[in-house]
């Protein structure tokens, strides 16, 4: 990467694909913003610059870069691929990691912490995702989505019932439905109506947008 592209980066900010670190924080840290990107749309994790953007280098690249290395390779399941630059600004060395957003989702951060806890708010354990200029916790549906989109999922079946069609006519009417207004308004249970949401996802009939309070859908 050139410095003048870096340069443009860092006054863009941090986004949902752009993520700024001082240093090496922790390797659990820096997995899990990783593990989002490639979880989400890809994009750059670059470390030496400050979350405001002031950019105060690194000390070491080759120490640093081993510990990302680690990160990448032995905290996420399945690894992280990703390329590194080393790229020199205003007398600085900043480490820009370039993540692709990866063909097999969800990639899960290898963790102990916290598991019980996020299974009883419905979140799926090890897995985030970008949100806006955050890493955030992937819920259930959220982590099926992604696995579905792999190139290993099964092929596609779908079929449009009467609960298919229940659900276009509310959408069509209300805009927006959770998971629970869903199971509720065709009263199937929790799992059918979410492996129902996710195939329509996945055929590109339905969106589905998360956000910190709780999932929802709506028309393409």
């Amino acid at each position: 990467m050139s410095p003048k592209k870096l340069r443009s980066l860092i006054e863009l900010g941090e986004s949902d694909t752009v993520e700024f670190k001082r240093k090496f924080s922790g390797f659990e840290k820096i997995a899990r913003e990783m593990i989002a990107l490639a979880n989400t749309r890809g994009g750059y994790l670059i470390v030496g610059v400050d979350d405001d953007g002031t950019i105060v280098g690194v000390e070491s690249e080759k120490s640093e870069i081993d510990l990302i290395t680690t990160a990448a390779e032995f905290y996420s399941d399945p690894p992280i691929e990703y390329d590194v630059d080393i790229v020199q600004v205003e007398l600085c060395d900043v480490i820009v990691l370039r993540i692709p957003e990866s063909p097999v989702k969800p990639h899960r951060l290898l963790e102990n912490m916290q598991k019980k806890d996020l299974r009883q708010i419905g979140f799926e354990v090890g897995v985030y995702i970008r949100q806006g200029e955050r890493s955030v916790a992937a819920s259930r549906e959220v982590a099926r989505v992604l696995a579905a989109s792999g190139p290993d999922s099964p092929p596609l079946r779908l079929q449009i019932g009467d609960i298919e069609q229940a659900l276009f006519q509310y959408l069509g009417r209300h805009g927006r439905i959770t998971l629970q207004q869903y199971r509720k308004l065709v009263n199937i249970s929790e799992r059918r109506a979410s492996r129902s949401l996710v195939r329509l996802v996945r055929a590109g009939l339905i969106r589905l947008f998360t956000n910190q309070s709780e999932d929802y859908y709506t028309l393409s």
